[in-house]
């Protein structure tokens, strides 16, 4: 019963800390998506200057850890340019997921948008549309559908990610549970800290797997 006391004495403070890692999953994601979609279009656009400038943007974030990006934005970035100066941890921490999850995001938007048939795109300029407007009119409301398991794959990925954040001693869920540990010199924490990333875990997945089926993704 000692320990059981113990852990729900520590609930509120982690259940505060989740509201930060939600919040941050969230909220990086929603921008990363906006960002990845000019990305995708600018990557298989004609312009070879544009093209080119979002393969290296993509390249770069993919191709360096999430952690040093984080490192970069928070620590090195001021110390380059003081006038960059980020006060806000949560902020740090939000631009670092938000430019480098808007790099995965954007190849999956690319790959659904080029799965889709050549044919569809030759019709629609048949029939006088713009390169835009098939796009807009015609690719993409067929493509989106293809994007959602990946995307939401991705959300997931992110949430856990995010325990990387403590770092930077933003207080997380991470965080908050290694307070709690070195505080009270009890290790007991982790058991309500993961059961807890395992709930929201689920949560979203349920969420995710009713939205696939209600779009029909598996037809």
């Amino acid at each position: 019963m000692d320990a059981l006391t113990k852990i729900v004495n520590w609930m509120p403070a982690l259940l505060q800390a989740t509201g930060t890692t939600i919040s941050l999953s969230v909220l990086s994601v929603a921008a990363a998506l906006v960002f990845a979609v000019v990305l995708a279009l600018g990557k298989i656009s004609a312009n070879p200057v544009l093209s080119n400038l979002c393969r290296a943007y993509i390249f770069f974030f993919r191709g360096t850890p999430l952690l040093m990006q984080l490192f970069f934005i928070y620590y090195t970035l001021p110390q380059l340019i003081p006038a960059l100066n980020i006060q806000s941890r949560f902020f740090a921490a939000w631009l670092a997921f938000t430019l480098n999850v808007a790099a995965y995001l954007a190849e999956i938007i690319r790959a659904a948008i080029e799965s889709i048939d050549k044919g569809q795109m030759e019709a629609s300029r048949a029939l006088g549309l713009t390169r835009r407007q098939a796009m807009r009119l015609v690719i993409i409301p067929q493509a989106y559908r293809r994007m959602i398991p990946p995307i939401c794959n991705e959300f997931v990925m992110v949430l856990k990610d995010t325990s990387l954040v403590s770092i930077i001693a933003l207080t997380d869920l991470t965080y908050q549970t290694k307070i709690i540990a070195s505080n009270r010199a009890s290790a007991l924490v982790y058991i309500p800290a993961m059961l807890i990333y395992l709930v929201i875990t689920g949560v979203f997945t349920f969420i995710f797997n009713k939205l696939e089926k209600r779009l029909s993704i598996y037809e």
